[in-house]
Order: structure tokens, then C-alpha cells, then sequence
């Protein structure tokens, strides 16, 4: 980024004087030399000519005078950039979309959502609250499925947030051991000092090949951290169904979360349980992991500065030679 700036900006407001010191000059006048009772014998001298000698020297003085100003202010044209270095953090959000996660059990301004919403809505706000880290994203229910690799590219990220809906292309079950082992195989050759997985989910694994604590394990032994947050009441919760003729009815299902398997998830790699039952405790988990897991960045500026001084300092020192010359010479004033 480039931008035009004086070095020294007080000299430019001395660039006020020259009209004031001009129209003193004109109105005082120097002492005059040889004292007449009278300028009618010069009438015609004056008339003769318009432009004198003096005008021409002074103002010659007032552009040295306004182009040496200039040169005192320093004009700079500055380029500037700055480099951002990278925190090294490495973090997989896994989210759990299974069916359950439509039930409506979160509220917020007195309507019910529905924990995918919440979930849409938290998530997104955590992936702009840490622009500096590389995030990627997997979801899961029956199998586990990479929904974005890591990246930077936090835009595209939350693009794919609000496209999060549950659905019977994932299957209809629970494999938090698979979602472990898929966000882990995207972490290991990863160079970052810090990889993290921030599991999310409102049930209890009954599906995939690999049991959550062999995964967590092996995300241990690959330095992965875990953090394992349960969504949902702490009971039942209404759930949304389609009767016979298409209409939406209500029902209730019982919350599911398998608290001692996610407790140890997080045993196990070194990081914690969190327990989300509200719209409030579920924005504060992930404002929790934000600050358990802060970014370093470092900051690096760079400025160019070219200096234009000289383009004013020339002419100036030019009208003041030639001043001097003239009137040392040529239009020399004689008393």
C-alpha cells in the first residue's frame, strides 16, 4: 500500500508567511535613499516601465523562499506492507449430523432451534474469531466424510458451515470413532506446533469399524489434542416427524450422550469435556476452546520510503542563486 506524506508537515504552514511577508514588503518599503520633496520629476521613469528590476527580484526571493519550504517538509511517497506469520495451529472441527441433531431443544429469543442450527451458527462465529489458523472440517453420523481439507480460505469454510444439514446420505448412526480417525489422518503430516479436534456430537458411537478409544489413542501418539463437546438437553427433547400425510408432528426422544466415552476421548489426548445443554453454554464451550487454544501472531512491517525533497531543493537553491546574481550584478541597486 502506497501513500503520499510530508516528513516535516509544520513547514508547510510556514508557506503562509509569503503572502503576509509580501504585502508588508509592498506597503513598508525599504528606507529610501536620497530624500526629494517631491517624485513629479520621475513621472516619467514610472510610467516607462511597468515590471522593475526589484519585482523581478523579489519575486524570484518568494520562489526560492516557497520551494526551499517544500524541500524542508520532505515529501515521501511511503510503500508499506505488512507480513503475517502464521500461529501453527492445525484444527478439524467433526460435527455429528445425524438425525438426532434436528431436535429442537436449543432456544434463543423465544423460538426453538434445532441443534444444527446452533451448530451452524457457533461454528461460524468460531471459524472467524481464529482467521489465522489452518481449519478443516469433518462430518459424520453412520460414516465419517471430509467436508473441507485444512485451509486458510475461511470464506469457502464457512460456506460449507451453512450448508451443514443432517440427511441419510451419512447413514443413521453414530461413528465418533471414525470421525476421530478421519480428522486425525488429515492432522498427522501436518508441520503445525499445535493439532487440534474439536468434536461435536449428541449421541453415542453404534457405528464404524474403529471404537472412539483406539482413535483417540492413536491421536494421542500422533500428538492430536481432542476437545469433546456433548450437545443437547439434559432429557428428552422434542423432535420433528412427518405423519402419514405429509404434516409435521412432534414427538420426544431421549438425549443419548455416552458423557464417560467423551470424557475419556479427552482423557486420553490431553484436552477436555465440555457439556453444551443451551444456546448459551454451547456459544461459551466454543468461546472456552478459544481461549484455552489462543493464536500467536506475529506481525512484521515493512516500509519503503522515497524521498522527493530534492525536486524542490534544486529549483529553490536556483531562484536564490539567480537572485543574488542579479542583484549583485545586472540589476544592482545603487543608494
Amino acid at each position: 500500500m502506497s501513500h503520499f506524506q510530508f516528513a516535516h508537515p509544520w513547514a508547510i504552514t510556514l508557506l503562509l508567511l509569503l503572502p503576509l511577508m509580501a504585502v508588508l514588503r509592498g506597503h513598508l518599503g525599504k528606507e529610501a535613499a536620497i530624500q526629494y520633496s517631491g517624485l513629479s520629476l520621475f513621472g516619467s521613469l514610472v510610467r516607462a516601465r511597468k515590471v522593475t528590476p526589484g519585482g523581478w527580484l523579489s519575486a524570484l526571493r518568494y520562489f526560492a523562499l516557497f520551494c526551499l519550504l517544500i524541500a524542508l517538509a520532505r515529501p515521501q511517497r511511503v510503500d508499506s506492507s505488512s507480513q503475517v506469520q502464521e500461529s501453527g495451529i492445525d484444527m478439524m472441527l467433526a460435527i455429528d449430523l445425524s438425525p438426532s441433531m434436528e431436535a429442537l431443544d436449543y432456544h434463543k429469543d423465544g423460538q426453538d432451534l434445532s441443534r444444527v442450527e446452533v451448530v451452524r451458527e457457533t461454528v461460524g462465529q468460531f471459524i472467524k474469531d481464529r482467521p489465522n489458523d489452518r481449519m478443516g472440517m469433518v462430518v459424520f453420523s453412520g460414516e465419517a466424510f471430509l467436508m473441507s481439507p485444512l485451509t486458510l480460505d475461511h470464506d469457502w469454510l464457512l460456506q460449507n458451515v451453512d450448508r451443514l444439514q443432517t440427511g441419510s446420505w451419512i447413514g443413521d448412526a453414530t461413528a465418533i470413532g471414525s470421525a476421530i480417525a478421519a480428522s486425525a489422518n488429515r492432522l498427522r503430516d501436518q508441520p503445525g506446533k499445535s493439532k487440534i479436534i474439536v468434536l461435536l456430537t449428541d449421541g453415542a458411537n453404534n457405528a464404524g469399524k474403529i471404537t472412539p478409544f483406539a482413535a483417540a489413542q492413536a491421536a494421542a501418539a500422533l500428538g492430536i489434542k481432542i476437545y469433546t463437546i456433548g450437545a443437547g438437553s439434559s432429557d428428552v427433547a422434542k423432535f420433528p416427524m412427518h405423519d402419514q400425510f405429509g404434516r409435521v408432528v412432534y414427538t420426544t426422544i431421549p438425549v443419548d450422550i455416552d458423557v464417560d466415552a467423551l470424557k475419556k476421548i479427552a482423557d486420553i489426548t490431553g484436552g477436555k469435556y465440555f457439556r453444551a445443554a443451551d444456546f448459551d453454554s454451547i456459544q461459551h464451550v466454543y468461546n472456552e476452546i478459544n481461549k484455552l487454544e489462543t493464536t500467536q501472531v506475529a506481525v512484521k512491517h515493512f516500509e519503503h520510503v522515497k524521498e522527493y525533497f530534492v525536486w524542490a531543493l534544486y529549483p529553490g537553491l536556483l531562484f536564490l542563486g539567480l537572485e543574488i546574481a542579479l542583484a549583485n550584478t545586472r540589476w544592482r541597486r545603487i543608494p
